[in-house]
């Protein structure tokens, strides 16, 4: 396989990640979550999942937004991950997006699809509730 790997994981013990993005160099720890024997003392893997659910939503926001010549304006977020128990999985991430622009409301509902339509989005099981609240100020 010629493609170049996206990263390199590292397993530095006690249940903590080292994960290096192999272009950028960037760096993520992960710890296990205080409730599966962890420290919570960084993100854990469940967490990046549902916060690169928001962020690609994000992303594809100001993608569409840009190329469309539109003022997205701020966007902020809350992410919501719940947890189901057997099996361990994620049940639910719940996303609160507060978006202060200017758009109209056709341009709002172009960019609220497009979030919906987001590869990460995509990508999760069909069994992983996504509920999106979109919040124009």
């Amino acid at each position: 396989m010629n493609q170049k790997s996206t990263a390199q994981v590292t397993y530095l013990g006690e249940l903590r990640t080292e994960a290096t993005h192999t272009h950028s160099m960037a760096k993520i720890i992960t710890d296990a979550p205080t409730d599966n024997h962890g420290k919570g003392e960084a993100f854990s893997p469940t967490d990046l999942v549902s916060a690169a659910l928001c962020s690609c939503m994000m992303t594809l926001m100001g993608i569409k937004a840009s190329g469309s010549g539109w003022d997205l304006g701020e966007i902020k977020a809350e992410v919501y991950k719940i947890m189901e128990s057997s099996p361990r999985r994620i049940a639910k991430i719940k996303i609160n997006f507060e978006l202060n622009s200017n758009l109209d409301e056709e341009q709002k509902k172009i960019i609220e699809k497009t979030a919906l339509n987001c590869p990460v989005a995509k990508s999760l099981s069909a069994d992983l509730e996504q509920e999106i609240d979109f919040h124009w100020l």
